[in-house]
């Protein structure tokens, strides 16, 4: 009976290793202290594997950070402002690629593929140098076999690591880093070598490139690779793991003609197009690892559909061939169900965390062999006849507005130059007017604030003063500063998807749901199990209190429907846009009742609207339609005189910037401070853009303090390719995880970079 699975969460159930990685770099514990929870977590996970019957258990897809960056290290490719000398790498050099130290910045991170998993991205040039330099994939495969576990090691392929890669600092832009494939392979030589010395009898190669639109140039690379690999490969078996994706016919063509690969493996769930290249034909002899089990999402799966989807394929294939797995590393789903005692039973019995997913996939396996768990497929049949007949799923009233969204395109009355007029008669605003991007610093006194009123030791009256009292503060501190828009700070949140989740119906929210989001930093997102609606107004108390004391304009602050999307677990039982459509006439009725509360700007959020975008290029344009078109039925109903804003996140934004355009804004801000030139080049080349624009000025992430004359200089780097009465100043994203120590100097000095500028453009007019 064979079962296999692609990959682990490593962070564990409580978040183990998140606390450990921070508590040793905080100088609070040891190495040993580490390594001994990372090795516990590790072990229970082999076991836990091994105990549901999985036969292909993977070894090496732990990390203490990132797989791509274990894969830097394994091949010595380690930047030289690092002051590597040679060696074994040990955690003071992993920490400072992934974090920087003292004196040198860290690696660049970007996300992985269109997951919300972000990976350190390895810079290469013509001279690198690449040598065996972390035995970490050979050393976790000793220490399963140490437990009685014979491990399958996962690597990420070779022409996959090239592929992520990017040119570094100094070496030409047009350089490829693909052209490093013949140095790279002797060292996964000698790493497979080692491995098979030391009992390994598969070996994982992780190359979800191959899902991607790719020339015949980057195809050749595969072909050239494995065929360099072949001879060290032998006598082992081989699997080269896809996911994420279908795989294209050319890339299908290539990938099963491969050398000495013994295996391949699909996902099934987002690459149901895969089936028919595999019914058209597959390589005989070879094994098929069949990702049936979604390793993306939190819900059961449909174990009969799979079964008869693996029967199928097991008419082409063969029995003996056909392996259940899951769709890719279960990496990217909550980690044990069991740690959700206040979960509510129902909808308990319709989710599977990667725990649970370990044990489907067995069952499967167990089912195909002839051993069907009847208890456990009844079981599930029941959970998923419930799901689809739950009245807190469907909600006739939403699904028919949803519906008559469909004929219309939602454009506001008039054009952006038109409300920008309207908006200014109203406003009143300077020239480069001053505005921050929503919250501020979220003390340790407000966190506990919060807590306390969620765990009701304080009453809702305290609650309200309190964040009264917080809210009174910023908006003192902002006209201090002599901010022109004002924020209310955001106190009353704790994150800005699961604030309004919890207002909305059709959301669920668990405890310990934690997903890897890079390095120790986790996301816990939130369920989207049925129709979203909103009961009653979120956000209009505080942002009528905040305006109530201020003459200055005072921002509504509300996170944008495709946002709230990406970063949720959404219900697979309808389109991801229907579902997105239903958020957005959520977000519509709070945008029109903070218009009626005399709210004359409101900013809704679209953070994650290029996380969504598809990996390939035809299927990208519908994503992009629906996407846009959705932010813009929150606002399509307000006044001309009303101000829309939206606020971005570090996109690529120049492929997208015609479909940012379209989303009709008549304010838009960008997290840009760490690209600033690659942005401003977009307009540069000659993208009209009419709308008000506040690329960010200095970079929040870091605490580092700009000086005036800096932001004064950004400013004006803006003002040559943007036309003036167009231009914002403000921070490029929300100041909660900064310090007041630091807010308050970096605003006061933007405040006075602004004023600078506009006393240097009235001279000069």
């Amino acid at each position: 009976m064979a079962s296999h699975i692609v990959g682990y969460p490593r962070m564990g159930p409580k978040r183990e290793l998140k606390f450990a990685l921070e508590s040793f770099w905080d100088g609070r514990s040891s190495a040993e202290d580490l390594q001994k929870v990372a090795s516990d977590l590790r072990s229970s996970i082999w076991k836990q594997m091994a105990d549901a019957g999985t036969k292909y258990i993977p070894s090496n897809t732990f990390s203490y950070y990132d797989q791509m960056l274990d894969t830097t290290a394994m091949l010595g490719a380690v930047p030289s402002r690092y002051g590597w000398n040679g060696g074994e790498i040990g955690f003071d050099i992993f920490f400072s690629m992934a974090r920087g130290n003292a004196s040198v910045p860290a690696m660049e991170m970007t996300k992985w593929f269109d997951t919300n998993y972000h990976f350190i991205v390895p810079e290469l040039g013509p001279d690198t140098k690449f040598s065996y330099a972390s035995h970490k994939a050979v050393c976790e495969y000793k220490e399963a076999k140490a437990l009685g576990v014979d491990t399958v090691p996962v690597l990420i392929g070779p022409v996959t690591y090239l592929l992520q890669s990017k040119p570094a600092k100094g070496v030409e832009k047009s350089f490829s880093p693909l052209s490093l494939l013949d140095k790279i392979i002797p060292v996964y030589e000698e790493v497979v070598t080692e491995l098979k010395v030391a009992g390994a009898s598969w070996i994982q190669f992780d190359e979800p490139t191959l899902v991607m639109d790719l020339d015949s140039h980057k195809l050749e690379a595969f072909t050239k690779a494995y065929s360099l690999l072949e001879s060290s490969l032998s006598g082992l078996n081989v699997l080269i793991e896809t996911y994420f994706a279908d795989v294209p016919a050319e890339a299908y063509k290539t990938l099963t003609s491969l050398k000495g690969v013994t295996g391949f493996g699909f996902d099934l769930v987002r690459g149901t197009k895969t089936l028919d290249l595999i019914k058209g034909g597959f390589p005989s002899g070879k094994y098929l690892f069949a990702g049936v089990i979604d390793g993306r999402n939190i819900w059961a799966d449909n174990l009969a559909a799979s079964l008869s989807t693996l029967e199928a394929l097991e008419g082409i294939v063969g029995k003996d061939k056909l392996l259940v797995s899951t769709s890719c590393s279960l990496l990217h789903t909550a980690v044990d169900l069991i740690n959700e005692p206040k979960l509510d039973t129902e909808i308990k019995s319709w989710l599977a965390f990667a725990a649970q997913k370990v044990v489907e996939v067995n069952a499967l396996a167990k089912a195909l062999s002839g051993q069907k768990d009847e208890e456990y497929f009844s079981a599930n049949a029941a959970a998923l006849a419930s799901r689809k007949s739950s009245p807190r799923v469907t909600n006739e009233a939403v699904q028919k507005a949803a519906a008559a969204l469909r004929g219309s395109d939602h454009r506001r009355a008039t054009n952006v130059s038109a409300r920008l007029d309207a908006q200014q008669k109203k406003l009143n605003l300077p020239v480069l007017p001053t505005t921050t991007i929503g919250s501020f610093p979220q003390t340790m006194e407000l966190r506990k604030v919060r807590r306390e009123y969620k765990a009701k030791k304080i009453s809702e009256e305290e609650y309200v003063k309190a964040i009264k009292e917080e809210i009174s503060k910023v908006v003192k501190l902002q006209e201090e500063l002599d901010i022109d828009v004002l924020v209310h700070g955001e106190p009353e949140r704790n994150d800005m998807v699961e604030y309004f989740g919890e207002q909305l119906s059709g959301f669920a929210f668990t405890a310990n749901g934690w997903v890897q989001s890079y390095g120790s930093r986790c996301v816990k997102p939130p369920i989207i199990y049925g129709d979203v609606s909103r009961p009653k107004a979120m956000t209009v108390f505080w942002s009528s209190m905040a305006q109530s004391m201020t003459k200055r304009p005072m921002k509504g602050m509300l996170t944008g429907p495709v946002t709230i999307l990406n970063w949720s677990f959404v219900r697979n039982d309808q389109p991801r846009f229907e579902t997105t459509y239903q958020i957005a006439l959520a977000i519509k009725d709070e945008v029109e009742d903070l218009e009626k509360a005399g709210i004359n700007i409101i900013q809704i959020d679209e953070a994650a609207l290029r996380e969504g975008l598809p990996l390939r290029k035809s299927e990208q344009a519908f994503y992009l339609d629906w996407a846009v078109h959705s932010f813009r039925i929150t606002n399509c109903g307000v006044q001309d005189t009303t101000q829309i804003h939206t606020h971005m996140c570090y996109s690529n934004f120049n492929d997208i910037i015609h479909s940012i355009i379209d989303m009709d804004a008549d304010v838009i801000t960008i997290e840009n401070s760490r690209s600033d030139e690659k942005l401003l080049s977009v307009f540069r080349e000659g993208v009209k853009y009419g709308a008000g624009i506040g690329p960010g000025v200095y970079d929040i992430h870091s605490p580092r303090i700009p000086s005036v004359e800096e932001i004064a200089d950004r400013i004006n780097k803006m003002l040559a390719v943007l036309e003036t009465n167009i231009l914002w100043v403000n921070p490029d994203c929300g100041l909660k995880t900064r310090k007041y120590g630091e807010v308050k100097p970096a605003l006061t000095n933007m405040v006075d970079a602004a004023k600078l500028l506009r006393t240097q453009l009235a001279s000069a007019k």
